[in-house]
């Protein structure tokens, strides 16, 4: 079976100037049509019909064959009809051969395909069609104008998933039986539309049909492995959520093990497609499934054999908050809620990569005001320790009673029940919320903040709140960012802490407005807003 591919590229193109030879993603333009169709397992013969000399010299550099355009058929007003004939006339006379099927690949689809190019010749070979277009079902409430009228293209105005086939030509291709192609028409009288998927079906006729191409050759797939469950809380799955709708243009899928229950839930109920492992290593056939380009660790320290056997499958390697011995083997280590504590070329420290959500890079710091009056309480999306319940207790013993406290549980936290019926009974006034949509509404109003020592206290910072720390675990005792030159009061870790010290200290701040005002003083000095770019740009490999 005898196959021409026939690509016309003209060399006067308005809309975009030198549009068919201009680097895109570092490649002309006309390269991505010569190289799919050169791909093909159907050992397709290529041209290129062409009246200019750099389309003819690309062209040539990248394997097609060339036949020059007659100057009547370059014109503006020619069709594309007599330039394939006129072109296919030529390479059969020169062969010596009459093709059974004609192909016209546009150079402006560099999105298709050599697999969505394959099926479509299997399924043109397999069916009794003249000619195959491709194209793509685009459903809308259309209209049109008749003599002077616009009138609908609808019976009926429908929800856009129940209304019927809109299809589309996208310019990528029109695969033809031989004997249709005349020098005024291509099509026979059977025809059929091949649909391709979205992103296959951009057709570049202006800047932004470059700027989308460019965004979807460019995307990334990216697996993300991380994890949630009640011993390590949900700031890992958090961060990487935030990460996932920072890099909404790449393609993106979670990857949790097995125990990992609320953390499943948490990425189910925010939609983004994940997997579940048992062991780290079963990672290795998503990454060959997905031909992953970056996989982003966020499961705290890495072995150096886990790192090595994920960069030896040629992906890129970006950690979070890793110590381990693999945190050398990796491309990036971000450790955002430690100080630099090595000269390692591959490691980033500090609050500058801190990953900040987008509600507080909108937020407004809270004011000051000289008498507390809304103290709030939060122990993260589990409070393992239950640090939670022992502040209430000693708030039991704070003599002022008109302060407001505010607490805020997590979904993971498996104390809820017994807080709130202990709160029912207690003089307390006392507000207890459940799995916060909207954390700066609350941040926003309090005075004081008691917290632990992870992820949530650079969210205080931003919003200015004087907080009183107390670490969940001695790797939460370690994150320097929670100490008095950041604005905070840390009094250690939870579990050696005695309840007269937390009840002093609380008590103090409450009566130190001086303090209080340097301490949001001291938070306001720390940039927290940038770094979620600087993350981006590190896991991407940008160098701005």
């Amino acid at each position: 079976m005898d196959i021409l591919v026939i690509i016309p590229a003209r060399g006067g193109s308005k809309g975009i100037p030198r549009k068919n030879v201009r680097l895109m993603c570092g490649k002309p333009l006309i390269s991505y049509s010569i190289e799919n169709a050169l791909n093909s397992i159907f050992n397709l013969d290529v041209v290129v019909s062409t009246d200019d000399e750099e389309i003819e010299r690309i062209a040539e550099l990248y394997g097609a064959k060339v036949i020059k355009r007659p100057d009547e058929l370059a014109t503006d007003h020619v069709t594309l009809d007599p330039v394939i004939y006129n072109t296919l006339i030529k390479m059969e006379n020169e062969k010596g051969i009459k093709y059974d099927y004609v192909v016209t690949m546009q150079p402006t689809s560099p999105l298709l395909t050599t697999a969505t190019l394959d099926n479509a010749i299997k399924s043109f070979m397999e069916n009794s069609y003249d000619t195959v277009i491709s194209g793509i079902d685009r459903p809308h409430l259309s209209w049109t104008e008749k003599k002077g009228k616009i009138i609908p293209l609808y019976k009926e105005r429908l929800n856009r998933q129940y209304l019927p086939k809109n299809l589309l030509e996208t310019g990528a291709f029109v695969i033809t039986k031989r004997e249709f192609v005349k020098e005024q028409s291509r099509l026979g009288p059977r025809v059929s539309i091949y649909e391709v998927s979205e992103n296959e079906s951009i057709d570049i006729d202006s800047p932004q049909d470059w700027w989308v191409a460019e965004k979807e050759i460019s995307k990334k797939s990216i697996l993300i492995r991380t994890d949630g469950y009640a011993e390590i809380g949900l700031g890992h799955v958090y961060r990487c959520l935030l990460l996932a709708f920072n890099l909404i243009d790449h393609d993106v899928r979670f990857v949790v093990s097995s125990r990992s229950d609320i953390g499943i839930k948490k990425i189910r109920d925010s939609h983004f497609k994940y997997h579940i492992i048992e062991e780290n290593y079963e990672i290795d056939e998503l990454i060959k499934e997905y031909q992953c380009d970056i996989l982003i660790n966020d499961i705290l320290d890495t072995t150096e054999k886990y790192v090595r056997y994920c960069k030896e499958l040629g992906v890129r390697v970006v950690n979070f908050e890793d110590l381990g011995p693999g945190a050398l083997q990796a491309d990036v280590v971000i450790n955002d809620l430690y100080e630099k504590r090595n000269d390692f070329e591959n490691h980033y420290w500090g609050s500058n990569y801190y990953c900040i959500r987008d509600e507080f890079l909108l937020a407004k710091p809270t004011e000051f005001n000289e008498e507390v009056e809304d103290i709030l309480i939060i122990f993260g999306g589990t409070d393992p320790c239950n640090l939670t319940y022992r502040i209430f207790n000693i708030l039991k013993l704070i003599p002022n009673n008109n302060i407001h406290y505010t607490f805020i549980v997590g979904m993971g936290y498996k104390h809820a029940e017994e807080l709130i019926s202990a709160a029912r009974d207690s003089h307390l006034n006392i507000e207890i919320i459940r799995d916060v949509k909207r954390m700066t509404e609350f941040m926003g109003k309090a005075d004081i903040a008691i917290s632990s020592q992870g992820r949530t206290m650079l969210e205080l910072a931003s919003m200015s709140v004087p907080t009183i720390l107390l670490a969940q675990n001695e790797r939460e005792k370690h994150h320097e960012f929670g100490y008095l030159k950041n604005g905070f009061i840390n009094i250690g870790l939870g579990s050696e802490v005695e309840d007269r010290t937390i009840k002093e200290t609380l008590i103090w701040l409450i009566n130190s407005p001086q303090i209080r005002k340097q301490m949001k003083e001291q938070m306001l000095k720390k940039d927290l807003k940038n770094g979620v770019q600087r993350v981006i740009n590190l896991t991407l490999d940008r160098n701005l």
